[in-house]
């Protein structure tokens, strides 16, 4: 199973983009998706953005993901 993360695009370079994912930043690979600009949200995968999503669908799968985290989270603090 192969699973993506959404992300802000904050930077954009030539071949990459510095890229928000849940308030750390990385650095990501642009080639599948040279199109993206300034503030879009991505889908990254493997250290790449593999496609271009809608804010609201980015923000919902966020939500999902701290879900995830707070609850594996509170299984280990126990």
């Amino acid at each position: 199973m192969c699973v993506g993360v959404p992300a802000r695009v904050v930077k954009k370079m030539e071949y990459s983009a510095v890229v928000d994912v849940m308030g750390s930043q990385t650095t990501v690979g642009t080639i599948f998706v040279p199109e993206l600009e300034l503030g879009d949200f991505v889908i990254v995968h493997a250290g790449q953005a593999m496609s271009i999503v809608d804010e609201t669908y980015a923000r919902q799968s966020v939500e999902e993901w701290r879900k995830l985290v707070d609850a594996r989270n509170s299984e280990t603090v126990q």
